[in-house]
């Protein structure tokens, strides 16, 4: 055999014996059906090819559910076999399986594993990409998930009592594209975008509007919205609600309008965590649980005058806990660190989450 033969069959052969080597895991099982839930943990941010410590320390918390808030891997791809592959790395990842065996799964998406960097609907394979992502979270059959475009998806547990919904947002499918800040302008900070004021321009988009102002008018008594990026930090020049100032005003506006009460937000998206806290007149406080990231880091804190306490630097994950024993009870709120320290810590009584 020449040696122009032998390295076309490596050339061939090899990629065939490196799939038959990679590792069948089982698939993850999502939260369906939970009759109560009172510690909900949450993070984002996890490259698939990295170790994921973070996780076994929230498996150690022993939630009742863990929502994955995007970036849960980095596809950055349009082509589908590499993201499959990619998702497959991340369900073979050992502290994954150990968390699934705890807590059963809840997930949106952000930009890197929807396909494109800071990425909205221009992205050509929405539906390719959206179609990997059901497959991989288990998304049940039946789902109403599939019948629509887009990610978003609700779901309650628990009695009427301790009724958790968990309202999924799709920050991507529907975006408009961001705004470029001028490189001259400082009055912008140093980072890369500027508020869209357009009235005209939509983070979600008219369907999933119409459909999250019936999501919010069923009854809960505790609701937590889950969204790729931040809702309650102010501007600071990157990804966020901030960049769409009337798309953030609609939803308090929408939270008001339903008379939705108990509403808090969780989000991932920045390699940081911090608690925010959004106030707005004749309005209950709209905090934002920010986990990020189950293994990335970012060099500096960026600018938040919402922030509550510090922020935490390090790898961390979320913990939200309820304590439905109290006549009022008490939600708290938490990040813990790649070490194990509790960072973050901030306690709210339901009541205070009331008009």
């Amino acid at each position: 055999m020449s040696d122009s033969m032998k390295q076309f069959l490596i050339l061939v052969l090899f990629p065939i014996t490196a799939m038959a080597q990679q590792p069948v895991c089982p698939p993850v099982t999502a939260a369906v059906g939970l009759k109560s839930v009172s510690r909900i943990g949450l993070g984002s941010c996890a490259r698939q090819d990295k170790p994921q410590p973070v996780l076994s320390l929230a498996a150690a918390q022993r939630p009742d559910v863990f929502v994955w808030l995007g970036d849960n891997i980095y596809g950055d791809t349009e082509d589908m076999a590499l993201l499959a592959s990619k998702y497959a790395m991340l369900g073979c990842r050992p502290e994954l399986q150990e968390l699934n065996k705890v807590a059963p799964f809840l997930a949106v998406w952000d930009d890197h594993d929807y396909g494109v960097n800071d990425g909205g609907k221009e992205y050509p394979k929405k539906a390719e990409s959206k179609a990997e992502f059901l497959k991989f979270w288990n998304e049940p059959v039946g789902s109403k998930r599939y019948g629509h475009d887009g990610i978003y998806h609700a779901v309650t547990f628990g009695a009427k009592e301790k009724a958790v919904q968990f309202i999924m947002l799709d920050g991507r499918t529907f975006r408009d594209t961001l705004l470029w800040r001028a490189k001259k302008d400082s009055s912008h900070f140093r980072n890369d975008y500027r508020p869209n004021y357009d009235p005209a321009s939509t983070l979600l988009g008219a369907a999933q509007w119409a459909w999250l102002d019936s999501v919010l008018r069923q009854p809960a008594r505790l609701r937590i919205i889950c969204t790729g990026t931040q809702f309650g930090i102010s501007y600071n020049g990157y990804e966020a609600w901030a960049n769409f100032p009337i798309e953030r005003q609609r939803m308090v506006d929408a939270i008001k309008r339903t008379r939705a009460e108990g509403v808090v937000f969780i989000s991932g998206d920045v390699h940081y965590g911090e608690l925010s806290c959004l106030r707005a007149p004749g309005f209950y406080p709209l905090y934002d649980l920010t986990s990020s990231g189950i293994t990335q880091t970012w060099p500096h804190v960026e600018a938040n005058t919402n922030r509550l306490g510090k922020a935490v630097r390090k790898n961390n994950f979320g913990l939200i806990e309820v304590d439905w024993a109290q006549p009022d009870p008490t939600i708290t709120f938490s990040l813990t660190d790649a070490k194990g320290r509790r960072k973050v810590y901030h306690n709210v009584k339901l009541s205070e989450l009331r008009f």
